[in-house]
Order: structure tokens, then sequence, then C-alpha cells
């Protein structure tokens, strides 16, 4: 077969979730990827990555979305507050996807204070190219050696 699933019961806490990677992972072989199943928050992706994680799949980043909140690379904004109903800039300006150039914060709260599915659209697609980017980051920050300084900017935020 391909690889491994991870996935099933992981616990009740997020030291839990480390503790089953830690006991299950030395047992799988290294030369086929491991899957971890309905993880992806920020700090658990970084946790497994370090434990030899390789792929994920969550419903987080549409979640997220349909909870009006971004990811940025200042931590989850939250797109319905009026406060962004003036605000030009993209969601977030380190980000390099296709919402983020073409759209305003104002743009996308107005969508979502007005209840427009289109508003919600617009942050799941941020959100997915929000999630790759950050695991392309962290394939060059192993790759660099540099996973625990990616991992220190991003996690003051998360």
């Amino acid at each position: 077969f391909f690889g491994f699933g991870i996935g099933g019961s992981l616990g009740k806490s997020k030291k839990d979730i480390n503790k089953v990677l830690d006991w299950t992972i030395p047992f799988l072989s290294e030369d086929k990827p491991k899957h971890l199943l309905g993880i992806g928050e920020v700090d658990d992706l970084f946790n497994a990555v370090e434990r030899g994680v390789d792929l994920f799949d969550c419903v987080i980043p549409t979640r997220w979305a349909r909870h009006n909140t971004a990811f940025t690379y200042n931590g989850r904004l939250n797109l319905n507050s009026s406060k962004f109903l003036t605000s030009k800039n993209p969601i977030d300006p380190k980000c390099k996807c296709d919402v983020c150039k073409k759209y305003s914060r104002a743009y996308i709260s107005h969508l979502l204070r007005e209840k427009e599915i289109y508003g919600i659209m617009l942050l799941t697609e941020h959100n997915l190219a929000w999630i790759l980017s950050l695991m392309s980051q962290i394939r060059t920050s192993i790759k660099n050696s540099e996973l625990q300084k990616l991992k220190k900017q991003l996690l003051k935020y998360y």
C-alpha cells in the first residue's frame, strides 16, 4: 500500500495527539508517507511535522471561513468586524493568493455582513492557499534547518 493513515481517536487534548504520534510513528516504515487525518490547526501542523507526519487533511480552513475568519501571518482575522468595512488592504499583505491580490478586507467584510455566500467562498479559497503556502514554507525550512525559527515566528500568533 502507498502509505499510512493515522486517525480515529487521538485523545482529548493536543498533548494526547502528540503522545499518540510519539507512540505510533516509530513503528511505521520511514519510506512511506504518513497521513494525519483531521488535524489542521497551525500549532498541530508543526508538532506533527516534527514527529514525521507528511500529509494532512482537515476542515479547519473551511470551518474558519464559515465563521468569517481568515488565517494570516499575524494570527486569525475575523472579517465580520465592522472595523474592516473601510480597509483597502488585502486579507493578509504577505499572502500571494488570488483573493489577496484581487479583493480588499472591506469588500469581503461587506459580503460577510450581508450574508453573501461569496464572502465565505473567498475566505475558503484564501485559507486553503494560506495553508498550502505554510506547508511549502515548512518544507523549505526543513531543507534549510530552520523549522524551529519558522515555528517560533508563527506560533506567537496561533
